[in-house]
């Protein structure tokens, strides 16, 4: 067994992966960007070492720095996790040439399933079923054009050596086909340095069920059974969950069956997860091999009660797997979310800036988080905006659902924008209840999963009023330098009468007003309801309103009050007539940025009448494209940027004028 691990990887999987080393007894080595000087893998680890500059091509993704680390802490292992290089040849034979073992799979494997034509086309031979579609090396645009026109659209056009959802397009028609093309090589290249892609039949309201595999070097290969991984948003997984709804003991045999079948004629040793995708009818289809860890394997690790990544590293110290196929246990039901810091009303832009706040839910054995930052640190452009997984367990589906509910409603982020509440409409949305989940279900259920804004409820409202009287009262008091003055006692005592007045805050587009009255001793009435409570210095609140008493939770950021009260966040803002006297409004025209990136392709011509909706320019951020388009019918006057221009978060973007 080894004694000295390096994990060449960064965020949550490193910080997994160091937690498994630690039961074994192994140290840890990290490596780390400039940007992660103060990262939490950085922290846990025994030691680190930095690569470089915060960009991942200078540190990350530089195979010879990571080498270096490892030879110089003496680390006899190298565990990619997911990701980086996870699945890259050149850097498992690097390993090897260096006496180093790489936690994975045989290089022979990578390379074949790093292909996906050529993958598909030794699927093909092993019998395994396969999607109609093109898997060639001619990548002339007009011949790929042309064998879409042949499959019959909609198809898919997905990057040859992608994943992780990046460089995929759907194109429903014709005349669709030459732009998305174009997009996705141009995130392909970006992503994973090879613009080659395929095109396949897009099948209509399909579900993704993967198997994860395990196989040792003795030749046993074993199913740890299937994951659906069907709610999906731009081709990213949202929320995954296993086993699969509706999946009967013989097609989970079938697709167990096919997934082995599939690591053997590789000659695949350790963790792999064979993707399917599968119609309404029961077939299912090869898609692809991930050759490393899951982001997902949490869920597969909570049903069958194992440690997948204890797994990788015996099997890579050519022990032989614990357990025969009819031993590996399955129980319960156990679904995951990615709480990511990205801007769901927005598009889904990422978010970036502090956590003032982070606070998931507490672990149990129905509860787990696998976080790779802690409140305090930063939220970068230059990664992956994830910031935690969140696993939950229980016997049964439905149950399973509602411990994720409290859980989701349980965690608290104030800093950056996260998916918190949409993950919590999506997980409790009639069709994800009732298993009717296929990877079209976001997007058809649009209206359900983003509603429109709604009345702040009164519980909230109290605990804004309480938080408002309470900063009041302690600026009162700060200005006055002797305690002992009656004129330090601010508890809006009158004499005679009852101090009430009116506090108005901005939710979002709307205001929401309230009456309070000071009764004094702490206590109010909020629109006619006595309210007692405190906010404590970490933001809890024990509100006592009418009969109820409910917990909650008030966090000051940047002039707003975040409140989370009955699982639910509300952000609002007060109103202060006196702090914002002789202020106005400024109006900021232009087309901005929505966030730190670089400016990839100019779409319209500079002096082109443009309608609202066209596309203008192209930005990439967190390694995917976001297109600016025409808010109106207008022309395009100038372009404030060229392409590979990088560009800062609000930065004019386009000179624009709007039509009359």
């Amino acid at each position: 067994m080894f004694t000295k691990i390096l994990i060449a990887n960064r965020g949550e999987i490193a910080c997994r992966i160091i937690s498994t080393c630690r039961r074994l007894g192994i140290r840890t080595v990290a490596v780390y960007s400039e940007a992660d000087a103060g990262a939490r893998h950085v922290r846990m680890a025994d030691e680190a070492y930095c690569l470089g500059p915060a960009p991942s091509r200078e540190s990350y993704l530089v195979a010879e720095r990571v080498l270096a680390a490892a030879q110089r802490s003496g680390a006899q292992a190298v565990h990619p996790g997911y990701g980086f290089m996870s699945e890259n040849e050149g850097f498992a034979q690097a390993c090897a040439a260096a006496g180093i073992v790489f936690i994975g799979p045989p290089v022979e494997a990578i390379r074949a399933m790093g292909s996906k034509s050529a993958a598909k086309a030794l699927m093909e031979k092993a019998g395994v079923p396969l999607v109609p579609g093109y898997h060639g090396d001619d990548q002339n645009p007009a011949l790929l054009q042309q064998q879409a026109d042949r499959i019959g659209y909609p198809v898919l056009i997905k990057a040859s050596a992608g994943g992780g959802g990046k460089g995929m397009r759907v194109v429903e028609k014709a005349g669709d086909f030459a732009a998305s093309l174009a997009s996705c090589q141009r995130e392909a290249r970006s992503s994973f340095g090879d613009d080659k892609v395929l095109v396949e039949k897009y099948l209509v309201r399909p579900r993704h069920i993967e198997i994860q595999v395990f196989a040792d070097a003795q030749g046993q290969t074993l199913s740890l059974y299937e994951r659906d991984c069907s709610a999906q948003r731009r081709h990213q997984k949202v929320v995954e969950e296993a086993p699969a709804p509706g999946m009967s003991a013989e097609r989970r045999a079938a697709m167990g069956q096919a997934a082995c079948d599939a690591a053997r004629a590789v000659g695949y040793v350790g963790a792999g997860t064979v993707e399917f995708i599968a119609d309404a009818g029961g077939d299912f289809f090869f898609m692809e091999m991930n050759t490393r860890l899951q982001v997902e394997h949490p869920v597969t690790e909570m049903i069958t009660g194992l440690d997948l990544v204890e797994w990788q590293i015996r099997v890579a110290a050519g022990q032989p797997l614990p357990l025969s196929q009819e031993q590996v246990p399955l129980r319960g039901h156990a679904i995951e979310v990615r709480i990511y810091a990205e801007e769901p009303d927005k598009g889904f832009l990422p978010s970036i800036g502090t956590l003032r706040h982070f606070a998931p839910p507490p672990a149990s054995c129905h509860v787990r988080v696998d976080s790779g930052v802690e409140q305090g640190d930063t939220v970068s452009p230059h990664y992956d905006p994830m910031l935690a997984k969140l696993i939950v367990w229980d016997e049964d589906r439905e149950r399973a659902c509602q411990r994720m509910l409290q859980a989701l409603g349980d965690f608290r982020v104030v800093g950056v924008g996260n998916n918190v509440e949409f993950l919590a409409r999506l997980v409790g949305s009639a069709p994800f209840r009732a298993g009717e989940v296929d990877t079209g279900l976001i997007e058809r259920e649009r209206e359900l999963l983003f509603p429109p804004p709604a009345p702040v409820p009164r519980a909230a409202l109290a605990v804004a009023a309480l938080a408002v009287t309470q900063r009041s009262t302690h600026d009162e008091r700060a200005v006055t330098r002797e305690p002992a003055s009656p004129w330090a006692i601010a508890d809006g005592w009158r004499l005679n009468a009852t101090l009430a007045r009116s506090l108005e805050f901005q939710v979002g587009e709307m205001q929401q007003t309230v009456t309070v009255e000071h009764l004094g001793a702490g206590q109010l009435r909020v629109d006619g309801q006595l309210a007692t409570g405190r906010v404590q210095a970490d933001g809890a609140v024990d509100l006592h309103l009418g009969g109820e008493h409910l917990r909650a939770w008030c966090v000051e950021h940047q002039e707003s009050l975040h409140l989370f009260v009955e699982g639910r966040r509300h952000v609002l803002r007060h109103l202060d007539p006196l702090l914002h006297a002789g202020e106005a409004d400024e109006a900021v025209g232009g087309l901005q940025a929505p966030m730190p990136g670089k400016v990839i392709a100019l779409v319209a011509a500079a002096g082109a009448a443009v309608e609202k909706g066209a596309p203008l320019l192209v930005m990439e951020a967190m390694k995917m494209e976001h297109t600016i388009c025409a808010p109106a019918a207008g022309q395009v006057k100038a372009f404030c940027f060229g392409v590979g221009d990088q560009v800062a978060e609000g930065a004019a973007l386009v000179e624009f004028e709007r039509g009359t």
